[in-house]
């Protein structure tokens, strides 16, 4: 079958496809005479396997070591861990569906109401008024803890450890002061490549590379590549900044591609 009929089956788009391919998750495939990619069985069952692997919260890390893992398989035996992967999604989503039906319970639910005792104590550090910035991080994180799975929560709150160190809580919150003094500013404002920069040296380094193989499409000239995982955080994010607020992230993003 061709990349189209290959993404279809699956449920995702070629550009996913491809994505995979750079990311050297995905093996080629022989190709045919004229060039084009000849996908097999095997390969739609990789695809899904990965698909699932990157909805379940592992990093890209440890998506590769399953995979080696699956190479020395038999299909079946591939074919019947994908099933336990789907069956672990099913009941992730049964988890996040009752908690999402407590928090609709309740007559005025606020976005703290629902969150991990883990997930609160971040939030408490997060500047309590005043910032708009963190008033967006706070609302966001507060989805995210509410609607992820088990093993997707545990990931984001291991990727932000670092910054509830205190050195970094403090660097944390002048980065907000400095993202709202933006609010009003052109895209061209030197304060913009100066901001994106430092938020760039803030960022730590497994957090950094969770942004790069999960970017989301946003204003400006930068290219995304497909959100493989459905995160989508920038997207939430553009539709609440100003431009130039926006184009800092859009800078971080071009850096960390970069630099990878």
């Amino acid at each position: 079958m061709r990349i189209g009929e290959l993404a279809a089956l699956v449920g995702v788009s070629t550009r996913t496809v491809r994505h995979y391919h750079h990311l050297d998750l995905l093996p080629e495939p022989v190709r045919l005479a004229n060039g084009y990619r000849e996908y097999g069985l095997r390969d739609a069952v990789v695809l899904a396997r990965v698909r699932r692997l990157a909805e379940l919260g592992l990093s890209l890390d440890e998506i590769r070591d399953v995979l080696a893992d699956d190479r020395g398989k038999e299909l079946r035996e591939v074919l019947l861990e994908l099933d336990a992967d789907l069956a672990g999604q099913q009941e992730a989503i049964g988890a996040r569906r009752d908690r999402l039906a407590a928090l609709l319970a309740e007559a005025d639910p606020h976005p703290d109401s629902m969150v991990s005792p883990a997930m609160a104590a971040v939030l408490r550090d997060l500047p309590a008024k005043g910032s708009r910035f963190a008033e967006i991080d706070r609302e966001l994180l507060a989805l995210v803890d509410t609607v992820a799975d088990p093993s997707g929560r545990a990931r984001m709150l291991d990727l932000m450890r670092p910054l509830t160190e205190p050195d970094a809580l403090a660097r944390g919150h002048d980065l907000y002061r400095r993202l709202d003094e933006l609010a009003d500013a052109d895209p061209g404002d030197p304060r913009v490549a100066a901001l994106a920069a430092d938020l760039v040296a803030h960022i730590p380094g497994e957090m950094a590379e969770a942004m790069v193989a999960n970017p989301a499409p946003g204003p400006g000239p930068v290219e995304p590549v497909e959100d493989v995982d459905g995160g989508r955080w920038l997207e939430t994010m553009y539709a609440e900044v100003s431009p130039a607020q926006a184009e800092v992230f859009q800078l971080v993003m071009t850096i960390l591609k970069e630099r990878t």
